[in-house]
């Protein structure tokens, strides 16, 4: 059997990330700069979005986690825009062999309501991983007020994504 016959021909991941949120910190969710007095603290740029979506495609693919490729003891990645990194799986993901199918999304925010820029991060993930927006579903929920996300001291997110055998 080769390597090709013996690659699932569908697979899935799933990615969770959580920053806290601070000020003087540019908010950026889904690869999009949002005008908010506070931002995620993070290594990176804190991209919660970005980084959950990386893990769900590492996962699919069965290459580790984002901290792995991108450890936050290195320097080279202090500061980094997480679209850079995104780029850099879905690379890993088309040399192992797939390609993006679909991600479902899910935000979870108290604050800022972000209803009104869901259609830009849609756009802006859809072009990252190179698949048209009907495949990527985005969502944000609150948490009613409940636990550090609730008392708006954090924001996480939640990605499933699928990949296929190219």
């Amino acid at each position: 059997m080769s390597v090709a016959e013996s690659r699932p021909p569908v697979r899935a991941g799933c990615g969770w990330d959580i920053h806290r949120l601070v000020a003087g910190r540019p908010l950026r969710l889904g690869g999009v700069t949002i005008p908010w007095p506070s931002g995620l603290l993070g290594h990176s740029d804190g991209d919660v979005v970005l980084h959950a979506l990386c893990d769900a495609l590492l996962g699919a693919v069965g290459a580790g986690d984002i901290g792995t490729h991108f450890p936050d003891t290195d320097a080279a990645y202090e500061g980094i825009d997480s679209a850079i990194l995104v780029e850099r799986v879905v690379l890993l993901v088309r040399q192992r062999g797939h390609q993006v199918g679909n991600v479902d999304v899910t935000i979870l925010a108290e604050q800022p309501r972000l209803g009104p820029v869901l259609p830009l991060m849609r756009g802006r993930l859809a072009a990252l991983l190179e698949i048209d927006a009907e495949r990527v579903s985005l969502k944000a929920k609150t948490m009613e007020g409940l636990g550090a996300i609730g008392r708006g001291e954090a924001i996480a997110a939640s990605v499933v994504a699928i990949v296929v055998a190219t």
